[in-house]
């Protein structure tokens, strides 16, 4: 897989999809690899005459890596937060953003539709703060904003993404990932073990790294309330939510589109926080309604 050196780092990335198309970057969410994009939804964005690009964020996949920081103490992190003091991290999601512009300078590319899940939601939403010029339209999955009205996730899900796998062998972890994907499904598309036990078990065994994932949960956390800076996106922008998502609530996606200027909310029944095959129509005409009004004030 080739990797790219972006913002002091080496990120992990792939292509998909005509040179000429326009460029579609794909931001995925927390402890969640490139190859969590289903390969489906790819092609359908390649057939729409896009070229994809979609990457492993900092701390996950086969993208560098912060050890050396350490394991963050969360519990601190929101200590130090409601102390107004700023927590000892090495990163935030600024930084993350500042990685998704230093791979499009990597390979050539001056403006991208953004597209992002979840965390990725809140690291698209931050690349087209600060680097407006960058951006060519936005689309926010799932994602919310970091006011802390927004309600949590349900405490049956927490219980299931806070808990440890019972060994670190290959089938414990994977037993782990299983519980944990079908802990935030969506009601109307449940997921189906036997095809989904299989592609949870190829991501761990291409990267397995939950010290990354603390990490990337504590920049989240410590990046704050985002609503004040997402008043200032101009691009056109369409915020997709599942109105059943039990992890980031469907009032974190009404926030995000109240909070940038002329965002259209598009809320799907029966959706979780995953991207069943059901969805990926509607995820698709997300982007394409996107670009296409990006095309019209060009």
């Amino acid at each position: 897989m080739p990797t790219a050196a972006a913002n002091g780092i080496e990120i992990a990335y792939e292509t998909s999809g005509p040179e000429t198309g326009e460029v579609v970057l794909l931001i995925m969410g927390l402890a969640q690899q490139l190859t969590r994009w289903p390969p489906s939804l790819i092609d359908r964005l390649v057939e729409e005459g896009f070229r994809v690009v979609r990457f492993d964020n900092r701390d996950i996949g086969l993208s560098t890596r912060f050890d050396a920081a350490g394991t963050p103490d969360l519990p601190a992190v929101f200590g130090a937060l409601a102390r107004g003091d700023e927590p000892d991290l090495p990163y935030r999601l600024d930084d993350m953003a500042d990685d998704a512009v230093g791979l499009l300078d990597a390979l050539g590319i001056a403006r991208a539709h953004l597209v992002g899940v979840s965390m990725g939601g809140m690291i698209a939403q931050t690349v087209a703060v600060r680097h407006p010029a960058r951006a060519l339209s936005l689309v926010s999955v799932m994602s919310t904003t970091g006011n802390p009205a927004v309600p949590p996730a349900r405490p049956e899900v927490q219980a299931v993404l806070f808990a440890r796998p019972a060994a670190a062998d290959l089938d414990s972890l994977t037993d782990h990932a299983l519980r944990a994907q079908i802990a935030v499904q969506s009601p109307a598309w449940p997921v189906d073990p036997a095809i989904e036990r299989p592609r949870l078990r190829s991501d761990i065994e291409r990267a397995y790294h939950p010290a990354g994932i603390a990490r990337q949960m504590a920049a989240a956390i410590a990046s704050g309330d985002r609503r004040r800076a997402l008043s200032a996106i101009a691009v056109p922008t369409v915020v997709l939510h599942g109105a059943d998502d039990p992890l980031v609530s469907v009032e974190g996606g009404r926030d995000t589109a109240a909070s940038i200027p002329g965002a259209e909310l598009r809320i799907i029944a029966g959706l979780g926080h995953d991207l069943p095959d059901a969805v990926h129509e509607a995820f698709v005409d997300a982007v394409r309604t996107a670009a296409a009004r990006a095309r019209q004030i060009a």
